[in-house]
């Protein structure tokens, strides 16, 4: 038996193929940071062959969010059948189509995670096929170099990253390099937006309770509703957001309401509509401010890719987009938001964020271990 026969399969690189230029590269990704469990075939040449997302929405609404527990156990039942279905999609053969396998590490909730890694260590390690453990923000950051209809953003560009468990204004000037120029002081977006639905006892659509506050806003428009104060605007002028106050803010509405009587229809409207204008306008102020900041600094920046599950709201893409023409007339900017079903965790984008690295040879060891909490930065 030689040495690399003896050597632990689990402390080991996994053996990279001399080949690896010779056709296109086909990456199986998984992903399961948070309460869906998702598997994708993607291509080096930017097809996706298969795009499998299970959601666990009927079990975690009773909670008002995720519940880790239920979360967990879901992935466990759910992942074999997720992998299963990607190949059935694809029509490939995991031992002879596939040619590496990539996951989310982190950041995302650990139980979660360790049922995605766990998975995609063991088909790796049992096909002896090369690893690579993926960034969940840098997934998303990167999509819409896969999904551009048009041109792709080029580097350097501005990258917003809105989701349920993160709020972040980045500057990436590689697919390995990102600045933070701002992120939140409290709660991310995506929570927020999920507390208002819940306070406001809005049914879950099949993206969650933030999209259920999306789609009630845009109801019925003919009822006429009552007018609410503009919310509060915290941290003016500084390149930082904060949304517990918008929350609070709505929480104490809604309290108000209910101690003089029934919450109407048309008030929960008004003040859900409230909400969503101040939350989607301090977006658009640290966009801007951003944006000054690298002006300032001489930073050449053309393009904005908006994504996470946040970025789907078709009211949050108008703004910005009217945002950007009254700001800057005279400077046209290149907004991109990848298709609202690849904005929401998918494991399309943990494929795509793995490719360079694995037509660079720069893969994981089979050791690799998670890392729920992990700054972009530290790419």
């Amino acid at each position: 038996m030689t040495h690399w026969l003896r050597a632990p399969l689990l402390c080991r690189k996994p053996r990279v193929s001399h080949f690896v230029y010779a056709r296109h590269f086909n990456v199986l990704a998984i992903e399961s940071s948070a309460d869906d469990t998702c598997a994708a075939i993607v291509d080096s040449a930017k097809k996706i062959h298969a795009n499998v997302v299970i959601k666990q929405h009927n079990i975690h609404e009773e909670y008002g969010g995720i519940y880790p527990m239920s979360a967990i156990g879901c992935h466990q039942q759910n992942m074999p059948y997720a992998i299963r279905q990607a190949l059935a999609q694809s029509g490939m053969n995991i031992v002879h189509d596939i040619d590496g396998i990539a996951f989310t590490r982190g950041p995302g909730m650990p139980g979660c995670l360790s049922v995605g890694m766990n998975a995609a260590k063991s088909l790796a390690s049992a096909l002896d096929k090369p690893l690579v453990g993926v960034h969940h923000m840098q997934g998303h950051a990167l999509i819409s170099i896969l999904t551009a209809d048009r041109e792709e953003p080029k580097y350097p560009f501005i990258s917003l990253l809105i989701s349920g468990g993160h709020t972040l204004l980045l500057l990436a000037t590689s697919a390995n390099s990102f600045q933070t120029l701002a992120t939140t002081r409290d709660e991310s977006i995506g929570r927020s937006f999920d507390k208002v639905s819940k306070l406001l006892e809005l049914k879950w659509t099949d993206l969650g309770p933030g999209d259920a506050l999306e789609k009630f806003c845009e109801e019925a428009p003919e009822i006429k509703c009552p007018i609410i104060p503009p919310f509060p605007s915290p941290l003016v002028g500084q390149l930082a957001f904060s949304f517990s106050a918008f929350h609070s803010h709505a929480k104490a509405l809604i309290s108000e309401q209910k101690q003089h009587g029934d919450l109407q229809l048309s008030t929960k409207k008004a003040i859900a509509r409230a909400f969503q204008t101040g939350v989607v306008a301090h977006l658009e102020e640290k966009l801007i401010l951003g944006l000054a900041w690298c002006k300032e600094r001489n930073i050449s920046v053309r393009d904005i890719v908006v994504s996470g599950g946040v970025a789907s709201n078709m009211f949050l893409r108008r703004r910005l987009q009217g945002c950007l023409i009254e700001c800057y007339r005279d400077v046209t900017y290149n907004l991109v938001f990848p298709p609202p079903d690849l904005c929401t965790d998918n494991a399309v984008m943990i494929a795509w964020a793995s490719m360079h690295r694995f037509l660079t040879n720069d893969t994981d060891p089979y050791s690799i271990e998670l890392r729920p909490k992990w700054n972009i930065e530290e790419l």
